[in-house]
Formats: structure tokens, sequence, C-alpha cells
């Protein structure tokens, strides 16, 4: 992680001593305390880690119609997230004059979200009372 190794030292050292000693021991009698701002950059990978990274692809509508609300809107601040943290990334790569890796991840979050709101939207349309239809379509829309 590019980002983290000249920026992150700075500003998240910055960040971590600003938390409470008490609060601190807390969190790691349970596990290491995560600053909030590591998740917009990727996990570091070891140098032996040579092969090409394989990611996934994106959600089908197929699939997407199978999900309950509940697990929907989980999936959709998931993908928020990754996209946050790939816009992050290629900021911050094309500040430094590099070449953004895998630029097809950004793609294919965007396909998942579109296909989440299509989803939705149809579900919207399926509603029989026309009140909760046109909040349902006003929350999409929203998104």
């Amino acid at each position: 992680m590019l980002a983290y190794r000249l920026f992150g030292r700075t500003f998240l050292a910055a960040a971590a001593k600003s938390e409470s000693s008490a609060a601190a021991a807390a969190s790691s009698a349970t596990r290491e305390a995560l600053n909030p701002l590591e998740q917009f950059f990727e996990v570091d990978r070891t140098p032996e880690d040579d092969k090409p990274v394989v990611y996934g692809r994106g959600w089908k509508a197929s699939e997407l119609r199978l999900k309950s609300w509940d697990d929907i809107q989980k999936l959709w601040y998931v993908l928020l997230k990754e996209k946050n943290m790939l816009m992050t990334q290629r900021q911050m790569l094309n500040a430094q004059n590099l070449r953004f890796p895998n630029p097809e991840r950004i793609s294919k979050v965007r396909k998942s979200m579109c296909r989440i709101k299509h989803v939705l939207t149809e579900r919207a349309i399926d509603e029989a009372d026309p009140r909760r239809s046109t909040e349902m379509k006003r929350m999409i829309n929203a998104l």
C-alpha cells in the first residue's frame, strides 16, 4: 500500500495518538485498534506476493433479486466503502503520476450499485400500496 507508506505514517500516527489511553487499552484487549482512515486504503501486500491478484466479479441482478432488504442495504454500504477506497487510491496515485492498478474494479463496483438500484426500483414498482411505492422510489433516487 503505497499511499499508506507515503502519507499514512504522518496522518495515521497523529490520529492514533489522539485516542485516550483507556480506550486504547480496552480495544487492544479484544483486538488491535484500527484507525478509521485505514478503511480508505487497501491492505498492504508483501513482496512475496508476486502472483497477480484476482478480484471478484460484480453482482448480477438475478442474484440481488434473491436478497432481502437488509442484505441489499448492507451490500450497498460495502460497495460504497469499496468505491471510496478505490477512488482514494486512484486519486493518490494520479497525484504521484503513477498508474492505477486494475481500473476495472471501479466499473464492477459501479455496475453492482446500479444493479442494486434497478432491483430496488423493480420492488418499488411491484409494491401494491401507491404511497409506499412512491416513498420507496424517493428513497432509491436519493441513493
